[in-house]
């Protein structure tokens, strides 16, 4: 008898019939929750298409020390799924704008702007233009309604896909005063920046808006002013407001603004007000790199946790809103591992929020607002490093896997991406791919390669995964335009 491969899976053969079957009854028990809901949770993965999903569950697996395939992120063990068609209404491929926007308002708008319809003007620097054709967001309708409401973000609180749930604007790179006196100099009635929609928000949002958490330091703080963690960095805005401390002026009894670990550690949640969090000038660390921040970042899923506990007070339910956007940034930089460790995080956050609420009262969706160039290929054996070259299925039983070679004889990696900075001009002139035989592949900086050049890697414009359980949870199903997830949420609340 000839010896079992030596990359192998742990199941026996009766196994697989044996999962099949208990999905099957797991099938059979499943009843739909069709009450409402108290609370409804939106998870947000930037950029995680199911390529993304795919490698961060065999990473995450593999981190385990298992093969890694079998293995299950969090939000995968819902009951609910479907696919979601991310397109813009004027982008086959789009941007976080307009599909955080059809995510969180339930209307398709154009590339780059934020909580407007797709009449707006391109730039419109017209406050009442813009005002004319806002879209209210999901946040906004719950706050109205009485209901507690929070943003956490590893990317800046004014990044597209937080400042799509409380700001309005024709273009998302308006994050503070600078931006919009640039693109918009001596106009009489400027639309407000991004950062000072969070600050100056309508009474409602003002008033419900418990707990934002996130980056951005610098969109908040006068140009000039020193940063508290980087001492040779300072604020963007030009109109010399200090936001932060506006926060805690405007916000209540209790008010609070913090900036690093110490400050979010100290946080208890019984008795503190309102909270403001940012933890770096610009983005959130990478998750791989936060633990050698210089003063110290809480994890996605801690700040997932502090929002839950925060919310929880209050009588009436919540609404919140986490942003892995960290993601989309590793992938523009065609940098996989950072990419994979955030989704590994994002995962780790929707499981911490699973064991802080009630499936019965509280609705948590998981989704991506679009994907990437990001790809897995060859042949691979089963238990490959997701992250190393290509050994494929060795032709014998008991022999080892073998690197597998290209067609120019050099070896080539399971990940890699169509476009992006993992291949450049003068490489493409030389005529020659570079031979990855001697170079560590799972290193942190080590890039993917590429087909084709790009100093930034862009989005894909494939349908994305949503996850759902909870009251109406089981609305999500089939092939669903993005904006209809909004719907699904609302519909949950009984708005």
């Amino acid at each position: 008898m000839a010896a079992p491969p030596v990359v192998q899976g742990p199941e026996s053969v009766a196994d697989w019939h044996a999962a099949g079957a208990r999905f099957i009854q797991q099938g059979h028990r499943l009843k739909p929750i069709t009450g409402r809901a108290r609370n409804v949770i939106l998870f947000v993965g930037d950029g995680m298409g199911i390529s993304t999903q795919t490698a961060a569950r065999i990473l995450e697996g593999q981190q385990r020390g298992q093969p890694g395939e079998e293995n299950r992120l969090a939000f995968e063990t819902f009951p609910y799924s479907a696919l979601s068609k991310t397109y813009a209404w004027d982008q086959q491929t789009p941007d976080s704008a307009p599909t955080m926007t059809a995510l969180i308002t339930g209307y398709k708008t154009r590339e780059g702007m934020l909580s407007v319809n797709h009449l707006t003007p391109r730039n419109a620097c017209d406050a009442s233009v813009v005002a004319a054709h806002a879209v209210p967001s999901l946040l906004e309708m719950a706050a109205a309604r009485g209901k507690a409401t929070g943003i956490v973000s590893t990317a800046r609180l004014t990044h597209a896909t937080p400042g799509a749930t409380y700001a309005h604007t024709a273009a998302r790179d308006w994050e503070s005063d600078a931006e919009v006196a640039a693109a918009c100099p001596g106009h009489a009635t400027p639309v407000k920046d991004i950062a000072r929609q969070l600050i100056e928000a309508p009474p409602a949002v003002r008033q419900n808006l418990k707990v934002a958490l996130g980056g951005g330091r610098s969109m908040f703080m006068p140009r000039g002013v020193a940063d508290p963690e980087y001492a040779a960095r300072t604020g963007r805005r030009l109109d010399g407001r200090d936001l932060t401390a506006e926060w805690v002026q405007t916000r209540g009894p209790g008010a609070r603004y913090i900036w690093n670990r110490a400050g979010f550690d100290a946080l208890d949640v019984r008795h503190t007000g309102p909270v403001l969090g940012l933890f770096e000038p610009s983005h959130m660390q990478y998750e791989a790199d936060r633990p050698t921040d210089p003063a110290g970042e809480p994890s996605l899923a801690e700040m997932t946790e502090k929002a839950i506990r925060l919310l929880q007070r209050e009588r009436r339910g919540y609404f919140l809103m986490v942003e892995a956007g960290r993601i989309d940034h590793a992938h523009h930089a065609g940098n996989a591992r950072r990419a994979l460790q955030d989704t590994i995080a994002l995962s780790d956050a929707v499981r911490r929020a699973m064991a802080l609420t009630r499936e019965a009262d509280t609705l948590i969706v998981v989704t991506a607002d679009h994907s990437h160039t990001f790809t897995m290929a060859g042949y691979p054996h089963r238990g490959n490093d997701i992250l190393g070259l290509v050994k494929g299925v060795p032709d014998e039983d008991g022999q080892p896997p073998t690197v597998t070679l290209a067609d120019d004889g050099k070896p080539y990696t399971t990940l890699g991406y169509q476009n992006g900075p993992g291949v450049t001009p003068a490489t493409l002139a030389a005529g020659a791919r570079p031979d990855l035989s001697r170079v560590d592949t799972t290193a942190l900086h080590f890039l993917q390669q590429a087909a084709v050049p790009l100093q930034s890697e862009t989005h894909g414009g494939e349908d994305v995964a949503i996850w759902a359980r909870g009251p109406r949870a089981h609305l999500v199903r089939g092939s669903m335009e993005q904006n209809w997830v909004f719907h699904v949420m609302r519909d949950a609340f009984g708005f």
